[in-house]
């Protein structure tokens, strides 16, 4: 069952927040992810809402923890959590 990244993100420090997206990206590609929105238009309609916001579709619930814990998501982190506030949650689909 396919299942979803929802990540929500307000970048405080720029510069730093540039390395991790160009080391969370080939990561995310490495574990077959594929990028259904990032970073466009957003219409935020209740709750909190971020500035940024980020869907990522894997294969599965197995294939997206895999991706998360593995060593290039996790060198890429080492930049974007202390740049950056964020939710990221994986869904499974239906």
């Amino acid at each position: 069952m396919a299942v979803y990244a929802m990540v929500h993100i307000d970048v405080d420090d720029a510069e730093e927040y540039a390395k991790y997206a160009a080391l969370a990206g080939p990561a995310v590609a490495k574990y077959g992810g594929e990028f259904l929105a990032r970073g466009g238009k957003c219409l935020h309609m209740e709750g909190k809402g971020r500035a940024r916001n980020v869907i990522i579709r894997f294969k599965d619930m197995q294939t997206a923890t895999a991706f998360y814990n593995g060593p290039e998501y996790q060198a890429a982190l080492a930049h974007g959590l202390p740049a950056a506030r964020r939710e990221y949650t994986f869904v499974e689909g239906v």
